[in-house]
């Protein structure tokens, strides 16, 4: 087989590796994100639902959205203040149901 050798990305003509990694980044943030905006969402649903507080459904889904947009704003994708409290209002519409 031939020996190709090792890539030289830095030289490379038409290189856009940089923008591979941005892509990646972006994906595991949107990820991230969007697993713990559907959890918070599921589990405000759960208590609108099964104990007909749909008030509290209501505001759990509104937390879910504002820390979605707060976490895809961010540059990690990890506001881990606003889960922390959003996590804490979940649990709080479950204990009170």
């Amino acid at each position: 087989m031939a020996d190709h050798g090792v890539p030289e990305y830095a030289t490379a003509e038409g290189n856009d590796y940089a923008e591979h990694e941005g892509t990646y980044e972006f994906f595991v943030k949107l990820t991230l994100v969007g697993t713990v905006a559907l959890v918070c969402f599921m589990g405000s649903l759960a208590v609108g639902a099964v104990n007909g507080h749909w008030g509290l459904f209501t505001l759990g889904t509104l937390a879910s959205i504002a820390v979605t947009a707060v976490g895809l704003a961010s540059k990690d994708g990890k506001p881990k203040l606003l889960f922390g409290l959003l996590g804490l209002v979940v649990v709080a519409m479950i204990l009170t149901s």
